[in-house]
């Protein structure tokens, strides 16, 4: 029985999974409010006392830098130590890796149905893996990760890319750029192209263009998620400055993704996950978001034979950790 976690700012997902003839069953899942929790270790002493299930392996993905088994978690008040969590585990070992390698773990394992693609690229019979792969994901921050193609297979890993620094590419992401120095200072990827970006988006345009929000929108912002309510009012293209505040941060996104897949080379895909992709489907489909991920000049045209999938697989980073434990316990 193997444990997997999927950590992130707003949510923790746990889940046990059996292994049978190579496949991973879904045993049982849950998913905890990460800040209603003093730390993970709380969170998976409840999951395992409920579940009545102990486990022989575990991993859990968490967004952060992962350094010698600890992490600080990004969007979290917490130290996360994997010698703690085995021990409450009571196991030799619990495997803790960066959210985005959990994702990058998953890979593997998708089916056609578990992705949308944003390009129509055409490549050859047994060909379409080859190569590195790239992977960004948006959520309650922004993950970026990649897969090394060694000619043979795929070798994960992570990086913290979404904490790069910010570059406008045109005159209205200058203002916005100049907007978010004043506030934060420093300017990261992550505060454009996450959730709490995307509020940061539509703040910037209602304060340069005093602009009148809706009331009803300032009421579903205040009381629920104001990313969520955003982009739900951009995409039922129900108020003008939600949609203006989604087509920048999905101009960027796609900017973003480029840039990425340019650094890595990722002729064997370009994988775009997290918890926003899926949400605001219809956009990423638009010109929006895949002209300025070819927009590299001189490049191009590598770009154009760079397959862009959307992962809408909500297990993917969960099965991932699974498939790491179970590779790392060398079973």
């Amino acid at each position: 029985m193997i444990l997997a976690g999927d950590i992130g700012g707003t949510h923790a997902r746990l889940a046990f999974f059996d292994v049978e003839n190579g496949q991973f069953k879904l045993i049982k899942s849950a998913v905890f409010p990460s800040q209603h929790y003093p730390g993970l270790d709380r969170i998976v002493a409840e999951f395992v006392h409920h579940a009545g299930l102990r486990p022989a392996q575990a991993c859990f993905g968490i967004a952060g830098p992962v350094t010698d088994g600890r992490v600080v978690a990004s969007n979290l008040p917490w130290v996360v130590e994997s010698k703690l969590l085995a021990n409450e585990l009571e196991l030799r070992r619990a495997a803790l890796i960066n959210d985005l390698e959990a994702t990058g773990w998953g890979i593997a394992a998708l089916a056609e149905g578990d992705m949308v693609s944003l390009n129509d690229v055409a490549q050859q019979p047994g060909s379409t893996t080859a190569g590195n792969q790239a992977v960004i994901a948006a959520g309650t921050g922004l993950g970026e990760g990649g897969l090394y193609w060694d000619g043979t297979r795929h070798y994960v890993f992570a990086s913290e890319g979404g904490h790069s620094d910010f570059a406008p590419v045109n005159d209205i992401q200058v203002a916005l750029f100049e907007y978010l120095r004043t506030r934060f200072g420093r300017v990261s990827y992550e505060r454009v192209l996450s959730g709490p970006g995307l509020v940061n988006v539509f703040e910037f345009l209602r304060d340069t263009q005093k602009a009148k929000v809706a009331d009803w929108l300032t009421e579903e912002m205040a009381n629920s998620d104001p990313a969520a309510a955003i982009s739900r009012a951009a995409i039922e293209r129900r108020e003008p400055l939600s949609e203006q505040a989604l087509d920048i941060f999905v101009s960027v996104f796609g900017a973003e993704a480029g840039n990425l897949a340019l650094k890595l080379k990722a002729t064997g895909g370009v994988f775009v996950a997290g918890g926003i992709a899926p949400k605001i489907l219809p956009k990423l489909l638009s010109p929006l978001f895949l002209e300025p991920f070819l927009a590299k000049g001189r490049l191009r045209r590598l770009m154009e034979v760079m397959p862009v999938k959307v992962i809408t697989n909500d297990n993917l980073a969960l099965l991932g950790a699974a498939r790491c434990a179970l590779v790392q316990s060398g079973t």
